[in-house]
């Protein structure tokens, strides 16, 4: 879908260090806390220039340090895994596979959320041919199986959301800032088609053990903690027969901040 004109990030990165994805491996948040923050893009430019007089600094690789997000995420034909999340069901799952667009790596990935609200990744290569359906994969079908508690043949791609990220890291490398900017959706079995505009996810991960200059920041700036899902908004957004109340107030949220309708085709 045709978008509108997005402010350039360019120049406020290069004024970041860079970090290298080696270094950045081997930061270790063994007491992980993960935070959500919506803010717009004018903003953010505000939040890099704090950044970097705070000394954090940006995952480069191949002199890039903004990296394009392609991913699928699959639901059952009944959408389980969307109304776990929208009924508050506490111990969930989301299936996706991811392509790494700039380096071309792919994954099937698996998110579980336990009822302390702790959230575990697992994921294992597969081919960037075998995004829109791994049924092939006996390799990927078994690790499914394993980790999940859906089988391959339960599942088919829901939506796909498209972004561009950053990623920061402070200089005491205790946490990462997760930076996603140029969000948008499609949905396969619908059809319908949808972006989130200039509005920004920012996602804090962090020693909860130790201080962070990143919520000062966002907090001086008044940018406040929020709990969002791309799957569900996006799901929300592009699928007008589906349950979505509870999300609908998340849909306002955006659309407050970006002082804009968010609009479906």
């Amino acid at each position: 879908m045709e978008e509108n004109n997005h402010i350039s990030f360019a120049e406020s990165l290069q004024a970041l260090k860079p970090i290298t994805l080696e270094e950045m491996d081997s930061i270790r948040l063994m007491n992980r806390i993960d935070t959500k923050y919506l803010t717009t893009e004018a903003v953010l430019l505000q939040i890099l220039s704090a950044a970097t007089v705070a000394g954090y600094r940006v995952l480069t690789a191949a002199d890039a340090c903004i990296n394009t997000y392609r991913s699928i995420y699959y639901d059952t034909a009944g959408l389980k895994m969307f109304y776990d999340h929208h009924n508050r069901r506490l111990v969930r799952q989301k299936v996706r596979t991811r392509v790494y667009v700039s380096s071309g790596d792919s994954f099937l990935e698996i998110k579980r959320k336990n009822n302390k609200g702790r959230t575990k990744k697992k994921r294992i290569g597969i081919s960037s041919s075998e995004l829109m359906g791994f049924g092939a994969d006996v390799r990927a079908c078994e690790y499914l199986a394993s980790h999940s508690c859906f089988t391959a043949g339960e599942l088919s791609p829901s939506v796909e959301t498209l972004f561009q990220r950053v990623t920061l890291v402070n200089p005491a490398l205790t946490e990462r800032i997760t930076i996603d900017t140029m969000l948008r959706f499609r949905n396969f079995r619908t059809g319908k088609e949808t972006s989130l505009q200039d509005a920004v996810i920012i996602e804090l991960k962090q020693d909860g053990r130790a201080f962070s200059q990143m919520k000062t920041i966002l907090l001086n700036l008044r940018v406040k903690p929020v709990r969002v899902s791309k799957y569900c908004i996006a799901l929300t957004l592009t699928d007008p027969l589906a349950k979505t109340g509870r999300f609908k107030e998340k849909v306002r949220m955006i659309e407050k901040t970006i002082g804009n309708k968010l609009v479906t085709i």
